[in-house]
């Protein structure tokens, strides 16, 4: 479980603009309006850190579980929480040598970070997390690839090593993890199925997926096993949780690979993944440079392109959220990520 949080944060006595952001603060659990605009103050920049001015952000949906209260244990209230971040340095720490005031930047910021998340008008980072800004994106564009860029890249590259000419079923390809998985499997030479409704196979198609599949009207396994001619595919990409890790096996080639990022409380029979020497792994994405570099030439080389359903506010939050839960957008099916411009 990843968050940003800021613990308490009291005004000072005398306050000034030049001292305090704006943010929008989770001040309890629940619905939308647990949020709150507040006047808050800037965090400080320690040795190693960097200041930016956070100039768009974006929102996940393990920014409304966290909302909710999925993960209380993790979040002390009241709480910043935003985990994606594209803006411009205003200060740096002693020790920063990568970076100057100026620079366009995006990152994800520290999982489990004292000072703050993404949903406010700065934020303090370790120079060890950022990136230059790919040149060819908006910071709005940029923000909508950190999260979801590096954990598409730890499932796919990191964990399931996945190879040229193998193969790879992406479940929920329309979505925002789903939609950057697509491309990154495709530059990596795979062939890529997915599911989602029918009304999404123009789109993910589009993405370069090969093969799309219908998961409100067929049944994958017997897709997969048609499409393969009863081969199966090499690995497993689940971002949608349910029944996922017990059926993989049954879609899996011998020493196939499934890696899920959705944690499930419910347990669930494995016993088949015996039969095909499966490999499973679990997935909480470990933020670092060096994908976040690797996705940035990938970016500015258009081989991968962000996909944004819906843009907001930093005030409209908590609407940017109900569009996310929702999955619809002006009476419309949301595909991509929505983003928040700050500033």
């Amino acid at each position: 479980m990843w968050v940003a949080f800021t613990g308490h944060m009291a005004h000072p006595h005398s306050a000034h603009r030049d001292t305090e952001m704006k943010a929008i603060v989770l001040t309890k659990f629940g619905g939308t309006d647990s949020f709150e605009l507040q006047d808050v103050p800037i965090p400080e920049v320690d040795v190693g850190e960097l200041l930016v001015r956070v100039v768009a952000t974006a929102i996940n949906p393990l920014d409304y579980q966290i909302r909710r209260g999925d993960y209380p244990e993790y979040v002390p209230l009241p709480a910043i929480i935003g985990h994606d971040v594209s803006g411009v340095v205003e200060k740096v720490g002693l020790g920063v040598t990568d970076f100057k005031v100026g620079d366009e930047v995006f990152y994800t910021p520290k999982i489990f970070g004292p000072k703050g998340g993404s949903y406010a008008e700065y934020n303090v980072v370790p120079e060890s997390l950022v990136t230059h800004k790919p040149s060819n994106l908006s910071h709005e564009e940029a923000a909508s690839t950190t999260l979801v860029g590096g954990t598409a890249w730890e499932a796919l590259v990191s964990r399931a090593k996945l190879s040229p000419a193998e193969s790879v079923l992406i479940h929920g390809g329309a979505g925002g993890v789903g939609s950057i998985a697509i491309q990154l499997a495709k530059v990596m030479g795979a062939t890529v199925y997915t599911t989602c409704r029918s009304n999404d196979f123009d789109f993910v198609r589009q993405l370069g997926a090969d093969h799309a599949i219908d998961y409100t009207s067929k049944n994958y396994i017997e897709e997969i096993a048609s499409l393969t001619g009863n081969k199966g595919v090499n690995v497993v990409f689940d971002t949608i949780g349910g029944q996922t890790l017990s059926q993989s096996p049954h879609v899996l080639s011998d020493a196939g690979r499934v890696v899920t990022i959705v944690d499930l409380e419910t347990p669930q029979n494995l016993v088949a993944a015996w039969g095909v020497n499966a490999e499973y792994h679990f997935v909480f994405t470990r933020q670092n440079r060096g994908k976040l570099q690797a996705l940035k030439t990938l970016l500015e080389n258009g081989r991968i392109r962000p996909i944004i359903g819906a843009s907001f506010s930093l005030t409209q939050i908590p609407e940017a959220h109900t569009t996310l839960e929702r999955g619809v957008v002006n009476g419309e099916r949301l595909n991509g990520k929505v983003v928040i411009s700050v500033s």
